[in-house]
C-alpha cells in the first residue's frame, strides 16, 4: 500500500513538472517577438495584389515586423483583414516555429471583363464582381454590355464553361450582350461573328461549333465566313 502511494506521489511529481514546464515554454515563446511576414501565393493567377499590401496588412501597418509580440497577433482577425480584400479569395495565416510570420493567399480567378455604363471590372470564378488590378491584366474574353440580376448567374456558368474548356478559352475572345438577351461573340484570328443566340443548350452549342470549327479549319474555309449561327439544335448555318 505504502509502495502503491509513494509511486502515485511521484507520477503526479512528474506530472506536474511538465506542466510547469511546457507553461513555461509557452509563455516564453508568446513573449518572443517576430522575425519576418513571408507570403505565399497559391494557384496559377500572376499577382493581382502586390506582395507588399498584405504584408502591410499582416503587420497592421507597424513599421517593424520584430516589433510584434507572438501573443499580441489575434490570427484570426488578420485573415478576416485578408479575406475581407477584393482581389483575396482565401487566406491561412500562421506563425511558424522559428517565428515566421507566413500568409497563404489564394486570389481570386477573373474569368471575364465586363464594359458597361458602371465602367470596366472582372467577374470571377464565382460569378462575383472583381475590380481590375494595377499589377497584371487577365486575358480572358471583352464582354460588352449589361449584367444584372436576371442573367447574373447564367452569364457567370457561360464564363466558367469557356473558362474550363482548353479550346474556347484559347479562341473565344469577345462577347457581345444585346438588348433581347442574346449573345454575339468573337473568335480569335478570325473576322467572322457567331450568333450564339439566348442563353439556353448553351453547351451543346459550344458543342457544335467546336465540331464546326475543328473540321473547317482543315480547308481553310473559315476565312470565307461573316457569321457563324449557333442557334439551331443540330446544325452550324454559315453566311459568307
Amino acid at each position: 500500500m505504502k509502495l502503491f502511494n509513494w509511486t502515485n506521489i511521484r507520477l503526479l511529481l512528474m506530472f506536474v513538472v511538465v506542466i510547469f514546464l511546457f507553461s513555461f515554454t509557452s509563455k516564453r515563446n508568446l513573449n518572443r517577438k517576430l522575425k519576418k511576414c513571408q507570403v505565399v501565393f497559391v494557384g496559377d493567377n500572376a499577382p493581382f495584389v502586390k506582395q507588399e499590401t498584405v504584408n502591410k496588412l499582416l503587420i497592421e501597418y507597424n513599421r517593424e515586423v520584430s516589433s510584434i509580440q507572438k501573443v499580441n497577433l489575434d490570427l484570426n482577425k488578420l485573415e478576416k483583414s485578408l479575406n475581407s480584400q477584393e482581389m483575396i479569395e482565401k487566406s491561412d495565416v500562421f506563425v511558424s516555429i522559428d517565428g515566421v510570420l507566413k500568409a497563404v493567399v489564394k486570389q481570386k480567378t477573373p474569368i471575364a471583363r465586363i464594359f458597361d455604363n458602371d465602367g470596366s471590372f472582372y467577374v470571377d470564378y464565382m460569378g462575383d464582381r472583381m475590380p481590375l488590378s494595377a499589377n497584371f491584366t487577365a486575358r480572358v474574353p471583352l464582354v460588352l454590355g449589361g449584367i444584372n440580376k436576371n442573367n447574373n448567374d447564367d452569364l457567370a456558368e457561360l464564363f466558367r464553361i469557356i473558362h474550363d474548356d482548353p479550346f474556347l478559352k484559347k479562341n473565344i475572345i469577345g462577347i457581345e450582350i444585346m438588348s433581347d438577351g442574346s449573345l454575339k461573340m468573337h473568335n480569335r484570328n478570325f473576322d467572322y461573328q457567331i450568333d450564339f443566340g439566348k442563353l439556353t443548350d448553351v453547351e451543346h452549342k459550344f458543342k457544335n461549333y467546336k465540331a464546326f470549327f475543328q473540321k473547317a479549319v482543315l480547308d481553310s474555309s473559315l476565312y470565307k465566313y461573316k457569321k457563324v449561327d449557333l442557334r439551331f439544335a443540330e446544325q452550324v448555318v454559315c453566311t459568307k
